[in-house]
């Protein structure tokens, strides 16, 4: 993975778990899709950091329903 997208991915983790966003919110912040952001946090974000990954699929899990 290029380092701008590990980048992304940590920054994007981070951001939905300080602000409780939702994707469509955290898509907007970074100027990437709805997908984008999807894929990031709950594919990519498992192979740098699992721990966040978790964080932030609570938060996600939180606001989806």
């Amino acid at each position: 993975m290029k380092k701008y997208m590990e980048e992304r991915v940590i920054e994007s983790a981070i951001y939905i778990i300080e602000h409780n966003a939702t994707v469509r919110q955290t898509a907007k912040q970074f100027g990437v899709s709805k997908s984008t952001v999807h894929k990031d946090v709950t594919e990519r974000l498992e192979t740098i950091n699992k721990t966040l990954a978790r964080q932030a699929r609570k938060v996600l899990d939180i606001n989806k329903s």
